[in-house]
C-alpha cells in the first residue's frame, strides 16, 4: 500500500483544514491569540523518522494561525516516566505545555490533576463519536478524556504467506485451527518456530487471557484487584502455554523470548507465524529484504472464531495545566485532525487514533494492513488504567507467571494465583 496516497486520501476526505482549528486570524477563537508566547512541547523521539522536519512545518503552520512559537524538546521512552513524574511534582513551571504520554501513562498523570480535561473541547470539535474506542478509553478516568489519541499500534498475527502457500495451510480463524495449523507447521518446517510462545512477551499473553473472557484486574468500587487467576484468565493461560508444554510447538529456547528476540528470530527465517504489531510486517522487510511479499497477516483468533481482543498502545497529544493551557490544546487539536495528523501516520507507519482515519485505511484493502486496522477498530484493549500497573509490568509478574509455567515450576493455576497476588498487594499500596 501507498502510505503516501492513503495520507493525502485521509485529509481530503475528512476536510479538516486550518477552519477546524479555530479562526484563521491570530484572534480567531479562544486560546488561539498566542502573539508573543511560546509553546513548550516535549516529544518521545525515534517514532518518527523525520520527527524534526515534521515539527519545523507543524510549528510554522501553528505561528502562521495563532502568532505562538513552538519549542520542542525531545525525549527518551527509557527515562521519559521519571522526568514527566519529577516535573509534575515541580509544578505547572516544570511541565510542558503539550506532551506526547503514553497511553498507559495518561491515567495516572491525570490522578495527580497535571493534566487538562478536554471532554468538553473534543466534543466541541466534534471528535467525541470518531475516536477509535480502545484508545479512547484509554485515555479516560472518571469518565473524562485527557488528551487526544494521535497515534496507534496494535497486535495481530504474522505469518509466512509463502510457507503457507507451500504446504496449502490456510490461516487459522479460531483456537483450534490455531492449534492445528501449527501441529502442521512442525511437521512440515521442522527448522521453523511453528508458533512462539514467548514466555517474556507480556502482550503475547495477555492477548489469550482476554480472548477467553478474562482480564488482567479489575475495578471495584474504586479499587483494583487482580482477576488474572479466575477461571476464564486460566483457561487463556492454559491454552497459550499448553501449545508449549503439551503440544510442542514452541521449544524450550523461546521459553525466556521476548517480543522483539521473537522479531530477530522472524527476520532471519525461523518463525513460520507470531503475533506481532501493524509496524513489524515493513520492519521485517527492512531487515530482511528476501521477506517481501512472503508476509501475511490476520486479526488473532477468538477460541471459537471471531476476534481475541490485543492490546492497543501508541500516545496522547495532552495539554498540561499551564498558563498556555486553551493555546496548547489548539496545537493539540491541530496535529491530531486532518493535514498533520495524516502526515504523522504516512511518516511513521503507525494508525491514526480515529475511526473515520483508521477506516480509509482499512478500505484501502492492503493484506498487510487490513487486519490489524480490524483488530485496532473491534478488538483493541488497555491495561488497567492506574498507576500500579506501571509498577506490576516493572516488576514482570505477568511475564514471571508465563515462565514458570514453561519451565514446569507451576501449574497454570498456581502460576496465576501467585500472579494475583503480587498484583494484590502492589494494588493495596497504591490505595
Amino acid at each position: 500500500m501507498n502510505r503516501r496516497v492513503i495520507a493525502a486520501g485521509i485529509a481530503v476526505a475528512l476536510g479538516l483544514t486550518t477552519a477546524a482549528c479555530g479562526g484563521d486570524s491570530g484572534d480567531g477563537g479562544s486560546g488561539t491569540n498566542g502573539a508573543g508566547k511560546t509553546l513548550t512541547v516535549w516529544i518521545m523521539e525515534g517514532t518518527n523518522p523525520d520527527a524534526k522536519g515534521f515539527f519545523k512545518e507543524a510549528a510554522r503552520a501553528f505561528k502562521k494561525k495563532t502568532g505562538a512559537d513552538i519549542k520542542v524538546e525531545y525525549q527518551q521512552w527509557t527515562t521519559a516516566q521519571k522526568k514527566f513524574t519529577t516535573a509534575i511534582e515541580g509544578g505547572a513551571d516544570q511541565v510542558p505545555d503539550v506532551a506526547e504520554v503514553g497511553t498507559t501513562w495518561v491515567p495516572q498523570f491525570a490522578e495527580t490533576g497535571a493534566l487538562v480535561d478536554v471532554t468538553d473541547e473534543v466534543k466541541k470539535a466534534g471528535f467525541d463519536q470518531d475516536l477509535v474506542a480502545g484508545l479512547q478509553d484509554a485515555g479516560t478516568l472518571n469518565g473524562r478524556l485527557y488528551g487526544m489519541p494521535w497515534y496507534a499500534g496494535v497486535r495481530s498475527i504474522v505469518y509466512r504467506k509463502d510457507v503457507f502457500a507451500r504446504h496449502r495451510i490456510e490461516p487459522p480463524t479460531s483456537w483450534e485451527e490455531l492449534a492445528d495449523v501449527a501441529k502442521q507447521l512442525k511437521r512440515k518446517e521442522p527448522g521453523m518456530v511453528p508458533f512462539p510462545v514467548a514466555g517474556g512477551a507480556e502482550m503475547f499473553a495477555a492477548a489469550f487471557i482476554w480472548g477467553a473472557g478474562g482480564e488482567l484486574a479489575e475495578q471495584h468500587g474504586g479499587t483494583w484487584k487482580s482477576a488474572i487467576n479466575s477461571p476464564k484468565s486460566v483457561e487463556g493461560i492454559r491454552f497459550y502455554t499448553e501449545l508449549a508444554t503439551k503440544e510442542k510447538l514452541s521449544p524450550a529456547k523461546v521459553n525466556t523470548w521476548t517480543e522483539g528476540e521473537v522479531a530477530a528470530a522472524f527476520e532471519k527465517n525461523q518463525v513460520a507465524m507470531t503475533i506481532a504489531g501493524n509496524w513489524t510486517p515493513k520492519a521485517f522487510v527492512d531487515a530482511n529484504p528476501d521477506l517481501k511479499g512472503k508476509l501475511g497477516a490476520i486479526p488473532i483468533p477468538g477460541p471459537n472464531g471471531g476476534m481475541s481482543r490485543s492490546f492497543l498502545g501508541g500516545s496522547y497529544l495532552s495539554a498540561f495545566d499551564t498558563e498556555n493551557k486553551e493555546l496548547a490544546w489548539e496545537f493539540v487539536k491541530m496535529l491530531t485532525s486532518g493535514e498533520f495528523a495524516a502526515k504523522w501516520s504516512e511518516q511513521t507507519n503507525y494508525f491514526p487514533g480515529k475511526n473515520s482515519d483508521l477506516a480509509k485505511v482499512a478500505a484501502e484493502k492492503d493484506p498487510l494492513v487490513e487486519p490489524f486496522a480490524k483488530q485496532m477498530m473491534e478488538a483493541g484493549a488497555t491495561v488497567p488504567k492506574t498507576k500500579a500497573y506501571a509498577q506490576i509490568q516493572a516488576s514482570q509478574t505477568v511475564t514471571g507467571m508465563i515462565q514458570s509455567i514453561l519451565s514446569g515450576k507451576a501449574t497454570d493455576q498456581e502460576a496465576a494465583d501467585q500472579a494475583a497476588a503480587e498484583m494484590d498487594a502492589i494494588f493495596a499500596k497504591d490505595k
